[in-house]
């Protein structure tokens, strides 16, 4: 069944889609607003679209009833609209003696030699595999920490998913791809949500306290190396992604420029969760950034980056890529930037204009923009009118084998966009990720529950349940265990594959799963409570409520055939006590088209 449904999506590949309603051609380019008798549901739906993650159809309706200022307004000047969404529900895995966290194993290992502990635990005082607990403990905090951030992955999701304050969600993710930080260094989720409540706290406000902010923050001094920034010894990474990728943009600054930037940051640390500064490791004197001297600190540069024309017009036009299009002319990067300058670096007023833009509705900028895999697969599950993610499949692993796994990205420069979201292997991804919510896998395996096995911890798992003994366990699959092999176990410090099994088996004791339900679909009710009576009304209802560009009137009519064949009638009350199924089958081909990757 699996492959004759794809079978059928890949024919309705090639099909072309048509224009939403036709702008005046005159709007391209221009930030003046759009006039209120424009304004209608294809608009309304744009707007929901680019500014959260898509609207059901009565929230498209209810926007499409406002004045185009009022339904900007609503959305961008969210604090005003309360919400009961729920803070992240840690495991509680965390404990002091954890921190400060060693770089390294063999730094732990080495700690612990010297000084007889290292993480809280003391050395044995005799006995074989002394440093056990120690390797232990380091390799159970990056187990623990990895998969409390995809907890918090799935956490976040839901806020997207049920929030109703959609721009306030858009635009965290929006700055967690601008000042991409990753798990996978920082090593500890803490910081990571620490992180992300900032972004969100300060997604509309004003940019120079958001990068203030983001600078001091202690994810980011992890991810980019903040220890080892001292005077007499500054280490460029931060100054150099601040200027190149935070404000300025490639080409605007020298290389003097950055290391005169990063002696004004030495000394800024972290503490825990806490920014601190060390004095005695702070550079006071005399710098020359971009033109200005003076005894400059960390926040003073800030200030001379944001002084700086070129910083609001790549601060302006990235925002621009994000919810416009991604094409734009030097003419209207020069404007953004003096809009957002105008604005005292102020976001929400800058996203009023842009959003209000008849550039936002002109027919180079609507359904246009190729969703990122978190949209799509957070738009879908909106229009689905689900209220919480499913468990399976799995967000994390799917929208990772799309590209983009939250509180992961793939480097400082955060995740590309646009046309390297889609190739013809990502577009079998996608359309897998649409069949297998409608259709759950029975062989589902959650991953936060059964280890990669990396480190060869389920055969180690596996002799240990069945009496071996240690050596004889952790000895690789085809190495003999031999007399000399044995003796030299018992005179080892520690085992590294116990450590590993060990690690994983007290990790997944102290943090909570992640639900496994799969996503709780009723598109005969859906169908039903719009009214449908026919194939053809139910597919016209299906593309109106999950697709932003329309399909021309031959898909329109050879989906409504694919449908009434299935159910073996174009009447649904002749098929109501059994077209699930067969409305199942015909959503995944809606959302396997071309069109469905178009926001």
């Amino acid at each position: 069944m699996n492959l004759i449904i794809r079978n059928v999506s890949s024919v309705l590949f090639a099909l072309v889609a048509t224009a939403v309603s036709a702008a005046p051609a005159e709007w391209q380019d221009q930030l003046a607003p759009i006039p209120a008798k424009d304004w209608n549901r294809d608009r309304a739906a744009h707007l929901l679209e680019r500014a959260g993650f898509g609207g059901t159809p009565t929230e498209v309706e209810r926007f499409a009833k406002m004045t185009p200022a009022v339904a900007v307004r609503t959305l961008v000047r969210y604090q005003s609209i309360r919400h009961a969404l729920p803070p992240f529900d840690a495991s509680g895995a965390f404990d002091p003696g954890l921190d400060p966290f060693s770089p390294s194993r063999p730094a732990a290992t080495d700690k612990a030699k010297a000084e007889g502990e290292a993480l809280g635990v003391k050395v044995k005082p005799e006995g074989n595999r002394r440093l056990q607990q120690v390797a232990d403990r380091y390799l159970y905090w990056l187990r623990v920490s990895k998969l409390e951030s995809q907890r918090i992955g799935y956490w976040w999701a839901n806020r997207m998913l049920n929030t109703p304050r959609p721009l306030e969600e858009k635009m965290t993710l929006f700055w967690h791809g601008h000042f991409a930080t990753s798990d996978e260094k920082v090593r500890d989720y803490r910081k990571m949500l620490k992180q992300n409540e900032t972004l969100r706290a300060k997604a509309t406000g004003s940019f120079r306290d958001l990068l203030i902010a983001v600078a001091q923050d202690p994810a980011m001094l992890a991810y980019l190396d903040a220890a080892v920034n001292v005077k007499g010894a500054p280490n460029e990474n931060f100054a150099r992604e601040i200027m190149e990728l935070f404000s300025m943009g490639v080409g605007n600054y020298s290389e003097e420029d950055i290391r005169e930037a990063a002696r004004a940051f030495t000394g800024w640390n972290y503490r825990g969760l806490d920014f601190v500064i060390n004095p005695a490791q702070h550079d006071d004197g005399v710098k020359t950034v971009l033109g200005r001297q003076g005894k400059f600190d960390g926040v003073q540069v800030i200030d001379i980056i944001l002084s700086k024309p070129v910083t609001a017009e790549f601060i302006a036009s990235k925002l621009y890529r994000y919810f416009v299009r991604e094409e734009i002319s030097p003419e209207m990067r020069v404007k953004l930037g003096k809009l957002l300058r105008d604005n005292k670096y102020e976001i929400a007023p800058f996203l009023e204009t842009l959003l209000l833009s008849q550039d936002f509705y002109a027919d180079a900028s609507v359904g246009t923009r190729i969703k990122s895999p978190v949209e799509l697969v957070v738009s879908t599950y909106r229009r689905m009118g689900l209220k919480e993610i499913p468990g399976i499949p799995d967000f994390n692993n799917l929208t990772d084998a799309m590209g983009q796994k939250l509180l992961f990205p793939p480097n400082v420069a955060g995740w590309a966009s646009g046309n390297s979201w889609i190739t013809p292997g990502l577009l079998l991804v996608r359309g897998n990720f649409v069949y297998d919510t409608v259709f759950p896998p029975i062989d589902f395996v959650a991953t936060d529950r059964v280890p990669e096995d990396r480190y060869g911890i389920v055969p180690v798992a596996d002799k240990l349940a069945m009496g071996a003994d240690i050596t004889t366990a952790t000895k690789p699959d085809g190495k003999e265990v031999t007399s000399m092999s044995m003796q030299n176990d018992r005179d080892e410090d520690f085992n590294t594959r116990l450590a590993s099994y060990h690690a994983w088996r007290k990790a997944i004791e102290k943090v909570k799963p992640i639900p496994r339900a799969p996503a709780r679909l009723d598109l005969a009710k859906l169908v039903r409570d719009a009214g449908c009576r026919t194939a053809q009304e139910a597919v016209d209802h299906l593309l109106l409520r999950f697709l932003v560009v329309p399909v021309d009137g031959d898909t329109r009519a050879k989906l409504a055939s694919l449908l009434a064949t299935d159910l073996g009638t174009s009447d649904l009350k002749l098929a109501d006590s059994y077209m699930e199924d067969a409305l199942r089958n015909t959503l995944h081909v809606i959302l396997s088209l071309p069109v469905y990757q178009l926001g």
